[in-house]
C-alpha cells in the first residue's frame, strides 16, 4: 500500500515538473516600441513570488520615453533556479524596448 502511494506521488511530482512552462506577459505603453533599444533587469521574489526582494521599475528603465513595450517573462534559467530552490527563490526578467 505504501509502495503504491509513493509511486503515485512520484508520478504526480514528475508530471508537475514536466508540464510547467515559462510564462510571459507584455504591456504596451503609448504606441509601443519605436526602435530596438532594449534594457533588461531581473526581478527577485521569495516564497513562490509572494514576497518582493528586488523589482525593476519599467518607467525608470524607459528613461522618460513615452512609447515603449514592457515584456516580463520567466526564462528557462529563471525556472531552473525556481526548481532548484523549491520555490523559495522566484526570479523573473523584465525587458523594456524603446
Amino acid at each position: 500500500m505504501i509502495k503504491k502511494s509513493m509511486k503515485m506521488m512520484a508520478v504526480i511530482f514528475a508530471s508537475s515538473i514536466l508540464f510547467t512552462s515559462c510564462y510571459s506577459y507584455t504591456s504596451v505603453v503609448g504606441n509601443g516600441a519605436q526602435g530596438d533599444s532594449q534594457t533588461t533587469e531581473r526581478n527577485d521574489y521569495l516564497i513562490f513570488g509572494l514576497a518582493e526582494v528586488g523589482v525593476s521599475d519599467s518607467k525608470k528603465m524607459a528613461e522618460g520615453a513615452e512609447n515603449y513595450t514592457v515584456n516580463t517573462r520567466q526564462t528557462f534559467v529563471n525556472g531552473l533556479l525556481f526548481a532548484i530552490t523549491f520555490g523559495i527563490y522566484t526570479p523573473t526578467t523584465t525587458t523594456v524596448t524603446k
